[in-house]
């Protein structure tokens, strides 16, 4: 992999605030976000990656080739979770396990980026249309882990399988998704330009802000990372270059599209550091964020941007 491309990856400034915060517990600074800015924040993360998709997806033509594409993404959103629920659950205990499948569900946004820019660099494409299926990819790993966490809680009462789809459904965080999504589809172009400063132009600064408050959390309870033990890095090392090299494999008679294939494992193989944390807070505040952010942020996205892609096109080409 070029390195210039590793480099730019790891300078990026949204992701130095994340580290600005660690050190900022580190050296027990005083620096604080207010809670009710962190909620607010999360909400437009969600509301913003939500919109965004939706206007994407707006401009495809839904023809067979974009449906089955799209539904495989969705199967692997809702998949991913449900095997990596159940690995977990007994180490790690259920909230936890529920915020890690999540995680390792959904999709990193970044990667995402990490990855475009890998492809410009070996002078290939993908189709436009992949990221409104990244979009859409966010939310069915987050109803999943929800649905789990309240199946199989034994802190409360099971409620019926209607029940839990209900709540999960109408939860804050994914309400919030799926509602930017789908009025982002159906929003008129014109007018949508009108917020588009709103859903564009400042995202970066408060994901920055956003990760500021991550890395401070993530420092604060990184001793609980540690007291894991080497499960979780283990995991989080092995486990992307698995569900990678998998949908790389898998993805052959869904399209021939090398690029779209390419991204399809990197969405696949990447861990939601932003989306999944913004509505873990809200869905799921006894799981451990120094535990799951460590892990989708620390380990599973180096590995991914160094060794992941490399070798997911490896085993493209050679399925080709």
């Amino acid at each position: 992999m070029d390195h210039s491309l590793l480099l730019t990856n790891l300078t990026n400034p949204t992701l130095l605030f994340f580290v600005l915060g660690i050190v900022a517990f580190l050296v027990k600074s005083d620096l604080e976000i207010p809670p009710t800015t962190v909620k607010f924040i999360s909400l437009y993360l969600l509301f913003a990656i939500g919109f965004k998709g939706g206007q994407e997806l707006a401009h495809e033509h839904l023809n067979a080739q974009f449906m089955a594409e799209l539904l495989f993404g969705l199967v692997i959103a809702g998949g991913i979770p449900l095997y990596v629920f159940f690995l977990t659950k007994h180490k790690l205990g259920v909230q936890n396990a529920g915020a890690i499948a999540a995680a390792y569900g959904s999709v990193s946004a970044v990667t995402f980026v990490a990855a475009s820019s890998y492809l410009e660099a070996k002078g290939m494409i993908f189709s436009g249309h992949m990221v409104a299926i990244m979009a859409l990819m966010e939310s069915p790993a987050i109803v999943v882990g929800m649905v789990l966490l309240m199946r199989y809680d034994k802190n409360g009462e099971r409620p019926s399988i209607r029940h839990m789809l209900k709540h999960s459904l109408t939860n804050g965080s994914v309400l919030m998704l799926m509602g930017s999504l789908l009025i982002g589809l159906v929003a008129d172009t014109k007018q949508a330009e009108g917020i588009k400063p709103f859903t564009t132009d400042i995202f970066k600064g408060f994901l920055a802000v956003f990760l500021l408050e991550m890395g401070m959390v993530t420092a604060s309870r990184f001793g609980a990372f540690r007291r894991y033990g080497w499960f979780v890095s283990l995991f989080a090392l092995v486990l992307p270059l698995v569900n990678g090299c998998a949908v790389a494999w898998l993805s052959g008679p869904i399209t021939s599209h090398v690029g779209d294939r390419f991204m399809f494992a990197v969405l696949g193989a990447s861990a939601s550091y932003i989306a999944v944390p913004a509505a873990m807070r809200l869905a799921a505040p006894k799981a451990d964020p120094g535990l799951y952010i460590p892990m989708a942020l620390g380990v599973t996205f180096p590995i991914n941007i160094t060794l992941g892609m490399p070798l997911f096109q490896k085993v493209i080409d050679l399925s080709t």
